[in-house]
């Protein structure tokens, strides 16, 4: 992907995650339970109990070499988590599982190409 086409998602991709994240539009909102994950989110951060996507974001790509794709919010054992579907810049995909107070990766799992899954070239 060129670096422009790359810079162009990233600057539509991100100002959309966000406003998704933090449910800043009654529009964004498909159903109750994305609601209550928008509203928790907005709360935790206005709370000063998780860091800004943004922080996380520009951590996360940088340290991965990639563009998000796609976030989610959740609570899970009273823990918050950004879990975060990112495109590396070798075309791999890997899910991962952020820390949403401190930022740490506590979770990660790459999907491998498909060729290098198979040895035998398709037919």
């Amino acid at each position: 992907m060129s670096s422009c086409t790359a810079l162009t998602l990233r600057r539509l991709a991100l100002p959309c995650v966000a406003l998704c994240l933090l449910g800043a539009s009654p529009l964004l909102r498909a159903d109750d339970h994305d609601h209550g994950s928008h509203e928790l989110a907005r709360q935790a951060l206005e709370q000063g109990r998780v860091l800004p996507l943004r922080t996380v974001l520009e951590k996360i790509e940088r340290d991965y070499q990639g563009q998000a794709l796609k976030v989610e919010f959740e609570q899970d054992d009273g823990r918050f988590l950004y879990k975060i579907r990112l495109l590396q810049s070798d075309g791999r995909m890997v899910k991962l599982k952020v820390d949403a107070v401190d930022g740490k990766v506590l979770d990660s799992k790459r999907k491998e190409h498909e060729k290098d899954r198979n040895a035998h070239p398709r037919r």
